[in-house]
């Protein structure tokens, strides 16, 4: 297991994600490594709520041209954790 702080890495600030926000549900991208217990404490941890579900996706990166070259954008993991108890305010930052 890893360290508790390691496992997230920024909340996705997505108009989308925003309005899930006040229905106790919020986005966050994590380490690849990281599994859906390893959100779960970070997340009860870090912002001391009671989490009751967490989904996980992988988002492949897109295929891009620049400058008449391909490549591929990165891709990442991302986490949907719904809170059964508390609330999330990212006014002061993680």
């Amino acid at each position: 297991m890893m360290n508790v702080y390691d496992c997230l890495l920024f909340p996705v600030m997505t108009e989308k994600a925003m309005n899930a926000a006040r229905d106790g549900v919020h986005v966050f991208s994590v380490l690849r490594t990281a599994t859906k217990r390893d959100v779960k404490l970070a997340v009860e941890k870090a912002f001391n709520v009671k989490v009751n579900k967490v989904n996980v996706l992988n988002r492949k990166g897109k295929s891009r041209v620049f400058r008449g070259k391909k490549g591929m954008t990165a891709g990442r993991k991302v986490a949907i954790v719904r809170l059964s108890e508390g609330k999330i305010t990212f006014e002061g930052g993680i």
